[in-house]
């Protein structure tokens, strides 16, 4: 896309599709020069072509065998000023975006469901889609959920209670190392802790620590969301199934705290992580945890903004589209959490949301599978770079409203149906990658348009704009925050904020059953020349898009 000034000072918006292949290779319409070539993610190289996942050299429109030119599409007349506008500053803020930055969270019965039960034959399929969202990095895969106290290793002298629904077997282990083998994964494996017996703790380290090995580990986190072990039922019982809970009305922090210091002296020096709760105020008393656990290498926090059970319509907390959108769904996840996630840095440990997804409850049919929530995880991501947070894990569970796929085996064969939220993980992958930090962008008058901005390791500016109204496009002005160079463009499309399907991530999408986890077609992409220092974007309605602009030359 480029602006054309006519004879009579008019603007006009020149929209040229560019075509890239799956294996990367860049085609244009006419002949496009650039300055500098990018690549995703973030490297960059000067032989003029813009490119991705690939390499493209110029002069001259360059294909690869199979590559599908896209039509130029007829000039058309564009605003001369934009009905919103995005600086971009040039000092880049926070701190940078860690390798394995964006992981997986499972529970425990859902990994075989999602590798299949022979470790020596795991779902290809799984771990593409895995090493997308973490290209050349070791993705972090969190084991753990309300799972934790409901598996164990059985161990001696340890009763197995009505709570418990999973055992830890060798063949578990099995696909649970091949797993983290063939993505690279980190993983990071929950610790029973209702069962309340340190035998049990020591055995499920032991096992974990010699069935899948200790350089697989990036930490154990014992028991999950401890603060509700006195509400939440942990099982029923008898006749008239009576609630059975695994800690008494007493239960509270100091109680955690006495119990937690008690098991990890079982432990060694295995890393730990912790206290993986969903309660800020368990969060803010973070010194007590430290103290309890000298091993700890990692705060965990849980985060849904909103929650299917215990709310009605009406109530701010629940699952609408609107509710999923508002601003305080994304960037309010962190509020009053900050001091926290910088008091863990400066004890030189890692801050994790190792548990994040749109609605708590296992999701919310008509609001966690469809496309708004791939915009609330665009906008989320890039707020918890922003609040400091080191990683993310987003939980997905076959059973969930807010599973990021699906997936089956038919006649030995692995294929699985990609969701609208997996397109906004992808995007940001492309966006952040790692090493990147935000640069300052100023606020959009206009409440439809989030923006963000990043700078990679090699000097690539990733512009990234959100417009969550349903019915209104805009065109936003991004005036050049460098030299004025062509940029290039990545929608993210769907038909509606309700869709479940059509989604197009720059003009690619998974196969409805896709047995290789790659997305299909050419890329399209549109290259942005600068119009008087400054690049419009049409932005329609559900949407998102992605402009990419390379570094000076000789950089």
């Amino acid at each position: 896309m480029r602006l054309k000034r006519t004879a009579a000072g008019a603007a006009i918006l020149l929209s040229a599709a560019v075509a890239v292949t799956h294996a990367g290779a860049v085609t244009h319409p006419g002949p496009v020069t650039h300055p500098g070539a990018v690549t995703h993610p973030g490297a960059v190289t000067h032989a003029g072509a813009a490119t991705h996942a690939g390499a493209a050299t110029h002069p001259g429109a360059v294909t690869r065998a199979g590559a599908v030119p896209a039509a130029a599409t007829p000039p058309t007349a564009a605003p001369v000023s934009p009905d919103v506008v995005v600086n971009v500053g040039s000092a880049p803020v926070g701190r940078p975006v860690a390798p394995g930055f964006l992981g997986w969270s499972f529970e425990f019965p859902a990994v075989r469901h999602y590798t299949g039960p022979d470790p020596r034959a795991i779902n290809p399929v799984l771990v593409q889609l895995i090493r997308n969202l973490a290209p050349g990095q070791s993705p972090v895969l969190r084991i753990g959920g309300n799972s934790t106290d409901a598996t164990w290793f059985p161990a001696a002298h340890v009763k197995r209670t009505p709570g418990i629904h999973n055992t830890i077997t060798p063949s578990w282990l099995a696909t649970t190392r091949a797993l983290a083998q063939q993505t690279g994964g980190r993983l990071i494996l929950g610790l029973n802790l209702k069962l309340n017996s340190g035998a049990e703790i020591a055995a499920e380290a032991q096992a974990f620590l010699t069935g899948i090995g200790a350089q697989r580990i990036a930490a154990l986190e014992i028991g999950n969301e401890p603060e509700l072990y006195p509400i939440a039922p942990w099982y029923y019982a008898g006749p008239s199934q009576k609630a059975v809970y695994s800690r008494g009305r007493g239960f509270n922090f100091p109680a955690y705290v006495r119990e937690v210091s008690r098991f990890v002296k079982l432990l060694g020096s295995s890393p730990l992580a912790g206290p993986a709760t969903n309660s800020q105020v368990w969060l803010s008393k973070l010194p007590a945890v430290f103290a309890a656990e000298p091993g700890l290498r990692m705060v965990t926090y849980h985060r849904y903004p909103l929650i299917h059970c215990f709310t009605k319509p009406g109530d701010p907390l629940y699952p609408t589209i609107p509710n999923l959108l508002a601003p305080v769904s994304s960037r309010g996840l962190l509020q009053g959490v900050t001091p926290t996630i910088a008091l863990a840095h400066r004890h030189g440990v890692v801050f994790r949301l190792d548990e994040l997804n749109s609605v708590a409850c296992k999701g919310q049919w008509g609001v966690s599978n469809t496309f708004a929530s791939a915009l609330w995880a665009l906008d989320t991501l890039f707020s918890m770079v922003q609040g400091g947070v080191d990683g993310v894990n987003i939980h997905t569970l076959p059973q969930s409203a807010y599973r990021l796929f699906t997936t089956q085996e038919v006649n030995g064969r692995w294929v699985a149906g990609v969701n609208p939220e997996y397109y906004g993980l992808l995007m940001f992958t492309r966006a952040a990658p790692p090493g990147s930090r935000l640069l300052p962008v100023s606020t959009p008058a206009n409440a439809d348009v989030r923006a963000w901005a990043t700078r990679s390791s090699t000097g690539v500016i990733h512009v990234v704009l959100i417009n969550d109204s349903a019915t209104t496009a805009h065109v936003v002005g991004v005036p050049a925050p460098g030299p004025a160079a062509p940029g290039v463009l990545e929608n993210l499309t769907a038909p509606s904020l309700s869709a479940t399907g059509g989604v197009t991530l720059a003009g690619q999408r998974f196969a409805a059953e896709t047995s290789t986890g790659e997305l299909n077609g050419p890329q399209r992409v549109v290259s942005v020349a600068p119009a008087e220092g400054q690049y419009l974007v049409n932005l329609a309605p559900a949407s998102a898009a992605m402009l990419t602009l390379a570094p000076p030359s000789g950089r």
